[in-house]
């Protein structure tokens, strides 16, 4: 059951630039994402970064890190060099662990790897968990995914999907009688399977939604959504979140 753990740690972000080295707690974002990964089973934990700054900072910590291409457009071209370059064999279960989650925790992880390494009719999965407020449906940094009755994934979207025609007329909007998901930015895929994403060419779609995960669905593969065995956290991508974070992880460094 032995899988890799890859996290993309791009420090040009831009909407925060540096954000693997914002500090957190008095360490660098990407080190409580790097602690939750080697508490997961994975066998090896590879932080990947196009920033000598982010590749030092993770070689004072311990991590393992690899220098890549400034020119990949999404996390997971990032990962198909890493894959590459240490040789990875194609059956390898690669788990993509982004480096602005900083809560999510270690049983995420092993969820989503175990998974698919128990479905080898399927070469991707994720996680979603339920979203209960209007606030995080109708926020474009929180991803929607709709699934299908076998549990693989429709669309992807960061607007609200799918669009409750009437009760979002109402002011104030009304809450309808659907399961909203939110998904969660961790992936599990076979090492081959990432080569052959990376020759896919980029869809418009995923332009227009800065999706990555469109790109699949666009080529008419299939993407497994489990529903998460626990609460992710939350994700790095505003000032407003970054400062959420920093309060849990202070409240829990002095627990």
């Amino acid at each position: 059951m032995a899988f890799t753990v890859i996290i993309p740690a791009r420090y040009a972000s831009t909407r925060l630039m540096g954000k693997p080295l914002l500090d957190i707690a008095g360490q660098p974002m990407v080190y409580w994402t790097w602690q939750n990964a080697i508490k997961s089973a994975a066998t090896r934990v590879v932080i990947a970064t196009e920033s000598f700054e982010v590749q030092q900072a993770c070689l004072d910590m311990g991590a393992e890190v690899c220098l890549t291409s400034d020119r990949h457009e999404s996390g997971t071209e990032r990962i198909a060099e890493v894959i590459e370059r240490l040789c990875l064999p194609c059956d390898e279960v690669i788990v993509n662990l982004q480096g602005d989650e900083p809560l999510l925790p270690p049983e995420l992880i092993n969820q989503v790897a175990h998974a698919l390494m128990g479905r080898h009719d399927v070469e991707m999965a994720t996680l979603s968990e339920p979203i209960t407020d209007l606030d995080t449906l109708f926020s474009p940094h929180a991803v929607k995914v709709v699934t299908n009755a076998n549990g693989f994934a429709m669309s992807f979207s960061r607007a609200p999907m799918p669009w409750a025609r009437d009760e979002f007329a109402q002011e104030p909007k009304q809450w309808p009688a659907w399961p909203y998901r939110r998904h969660i930015g961790l992936y599990a895929y076979r090492a081959g399977f990432v080569e052959r994403y990376v020759r896919w060419p980029v869809c418009q779609l995923e332009m227009l939604e800065r999706l990555e995960q469109l790109r699949v669905l666009w080529q008419g593969e299939p993407i497994l959504v489990l529903e998460a065995l626990k609460d992710a956290g939350i994700g790095v991508d505003t000032q407003a979140q970054l400062d959420q974070v920093r309060a849990k992880i202070v409240g829990l460094v002095h627990a």
